[in-house]
């Protein structure tokens, strides 16, 4: 794995695994309800960048489809998707971000100095199809996930070494990965009607070329499927746990899309249900903590992308209804936390927090008027600790 070659962008502390999520392992009595935002309301209307947001935040666009990335001569791909933030030596940060588009997809980087000012964007991933979201490593590598039947995770490396294909994690169509480095497993979600929640444990940690391959097996409490007890069955990293018999001992989720570690709990979302799910593996619980089924009235629809804040506030991108960005508090209520106006079609892509948490990037994939143009954000201001 050639660890040391990393350090660089660990030193910090990784910023997807250190935040903490502690609360959420208290009670899960009932799922989140719409209440009002910690950061108040969000503005009538839009910034010059189209982004509603709280009092106190501001906005950058920094990339845009086809053109250069400011400060490089790095073209900024299309169909922009998931997405994480590496810390640096140098006190700055790089964010990772993947390309949905087919046959010709990928991933890039974008780095950032102390400063917050961009100093060098290139590509850490190319000739795949169709890479949607994935997760980063704690050991400062971007898993990017193919989202077809067939489709890898190829691990990225951000100090210009070659991508690896790992096959161990399967092959079917991913959408993204959790790393639990304290349990030392990785979890995936599948994005089908019948997917499943997968877990991989590597044989030899931290490496992910060979290990062993799991899909949930789900008992629920009750018929509102709100809370269940979870088993791994074995299943084959050449097939999806769709097909016999690895599909007869084990349980679909509809859409898996968004997943998350952070504070010992796996988070991930299911677009065809609107939740947004809990896994603690050391009780071996999944619970809902959203469900937009309960709250015809609630902001949040369309779940997809999902990343944890310092202050434990779960954050939900959506794919499409209102182009939000919804958070969930540990307190269990559900707000907006931005909007963005004329986008109506596209998606919101990639959340992810810088190390010192005080800015948020993401993406609307298809861009204004979804005519295809991605547009990739930055979000400044005084974000929860």
């Amino acid at each position: 794995m050639k660890r040391r070659q990393f350090l660089h962008w660990t030193a910090a502390g990784f910023c997807g695994v250190t935040l903490g999520a502690a609360f959420w392992r208290k009670v899960f009595a009932q799922p989140a309800a719409p209440g009002p935002s910690p950061y108040g309301p969000i503005s009538d209307f839009p910034d010059a960048n189209g982004l509603r947001l709280p009092a106190g935040f501001s906005s950058r666009v920094i990339a845009v489809t086809g053109q250069f990335v400011p400060n490089t001569f790095h073209p900024w791909h299309p169909l922009p998707d998931g997405g994480a933030c590496f810390p640096a030596a140098d006190g700055g940060w790089a964010y990772t971000s993947n390309s949905e588009t087919p046959v010709a997809g990928g991933a890039a980087m974008i780095r950032f100095n102390a400063s917050a000012e961009i100093v060098d964007a290139r590509t850490i991933l190319a000739g795949t199809s169709v890479n949607c979201a994935g997760g980063p490593t704690p050991w400062g590598t971007w898993l990017s996930c193919e989202e077809w039947e067939r489709g890898l995770v190829w691990e990225c490396f951000l100090d210009g070494l070659p991508a690896l294909p790992r096959p161990a994690l399967g092959s079917f169509t991913h959408e993204a990965a959790a790393v639990d480095p304290a349990r030392r497993r990785v979890y995936l979600t599948e994005d089908r009607e019948d997917g499943r929640f997968y877990r991989f444990i590597p044989e030899e940690w931290p490496s992910l070329a060979s290990g062993r391959l799991a899909a949930a097996r789900v008992k629920w409490d009750d018929d509102r499927h709100l809370a269940a007890d979870v088993r791994w069955y074995p299943v084959s990293p050449e097939f999806s746990a769709r097909f016999p018999p690895e599909a007869e001992h084990t349980t679909p989720f509809d859409g898996g899309e968004g997943c998350w570690y952070d504070g010992g709990l796996v988070y991930f979302t299911t677009k065809g249900d609107n939740r947004v799910w809990t896994y603690n593996d050391g009780t071996r619980r999944l619970e809902v903590i959203y469900d937009a089924a309960l709250y015809p009235d609630s902001p949040l629809r369309g779940v997809d992308n999902i990343v944890v804040s310092a202050s434990r506030d779960i954050y939900v991108a959506e794919d499409g209804g209102d182009m939000q960005i919804c958070l969930i508090t540990p307190e269990r209520i559900v707000a907006p936390f931005l909007e963005l106006e004329g986008h109506d079609g596209s998606e919101i892509t990639g959340p992810a927090f810088s190390p010192a948490g005080d800015r948020l990037y993401f993406s609307s994939q298809r861009g204004l008027n979804n005519q295809g143009v991605g547009m990739t954000f930055e979000v400044h201001g005084p974000f929860r600790r």
